[in-house]
């Protein structure tokens, strides 16, 4: 029987390694893995479709696998989740003490459709009343100047977007050109110790805490990642992140990540990303969590 060669790039994660260093074999499959950094990997695989196997950004691949006739599927199979109260990066003269006083105010992202927004402007909506209508949205580079939207969108009418080509969204929000910087990753202007630039959310591993409580919302970030943590109580972590979140810390398949999924497929319709509402079960192919027993 012939073997499928695949061509798989992604970031390098711990619970993709072995496979990729062959310590596990895929029956049938041989494969070509490529590690590369995360923009690299959405930009090449969303313009060119370089590689068969490819990380990409949730929000991408929704608006990609939701077009009419789309030529991707995805697996049930979690790259990267984190929560993303954290992101939210305030210049302090914009009196901006809660989630509430964000109602009308100026607020930048990477892209549109930046997983990480896509979650916290829908919990803006669902959880605070602040409607995508009720703010200034602005995409700049988080650190350098420029970044370019990878897919089409379909905004809703309202929606006031403004595109900055010569400036980053640190350097915006520490001048307060903007009021809020909604990011993954720290800014620099965060990063460097700008007297002006704050986290909204100081406690936002409480709220995370809280919110998945509630919730069960495991904001899923990539689909095909707990960082590493080198400490010394690893095992303790280990157990504590076990019991959190229900026995399993990363589940994968369609049934245990339910409300991820189907609030994520919301979101991303009525942002203007995907093109229709999606159910999980269409994302995913057919049969394949499948239950096996022997």
């Amino acid at each position: 029987m012939s073997r499928v060669k695949l061509t798989i790039a992604t970031t390098d994660y711990d619970h993709f390694r072995d496979f990729r260093l062959d310590l596990v074999k895929a029956e049938g499959i041989d494969h070509t893995w490529l590690t590369l950094g995360h923009h690299e990997i959405f930009a090449r695989f969303t313009f060119n479709r370089e590689w068969e196997v490819s990380e990409l950004s949730f929000a991408k691949f929704c608006a990609q696998v939701t077009r009419e006739t789309p030529d991707i599927i995805g697996l049930p199979v979690v790259c990267s989740r984190l929560f993303r109260f954290s992101s939210f990066y305030v210049n302090k003269n914009s009196k901006i003490k809660t989630a509430a006083d964000l109602k009308g105010k100026r607020i930048g992202s990477p892209e549109w459709a930046h997983t990480a927004a896509v979650y916290m402007r829908g919990w803006l909506n669902d959880e605070h009343g602040i409607a995508l209508k009720d703010v200034h949205w602005y995409q700049a580079g988080a650190n350098e100047a420029g970044r370019i939207e990878k897919v089409e969108l379909n905004l809703p009418n309202d929606v006031k977007l403004t595109r900055v080509q010569d400036k980053s969204l640190s350097e915006m929000v520490a001048s307060g050109e903007i009021d809020c910087a909604l990011i993954a990753r720290p800014p620099n202007s965060f990063l460097q110790g700008h007297p002006d630039v704050v986290r909204l959310f100081p406690n936002y591993l409480e709220m995370e805490e809280s919110y998945y409580a509630r919730t069960k919302v495991w904001p899923i970030m990539h689909i095909p990642a707990v960082s590493r943590y080198p400490l010394a109580w690893l095992p303790t972590y280990a157990r504590r992140m076990r019991d959190l979140f229900d026995g399993d810390p990363f589940p994968y398949g369609i049934e245990e990540n339910r409300p991820t999924l189907e609030q994520f497929l919301r979101y991303t319709h009525e942002q203007g990303i995907a093109h229709r509402h999606a159910r999980p079960e269409e994302i995913f192919p057919k049969g394949i969590m499948t239950a096996v027993r022997v």
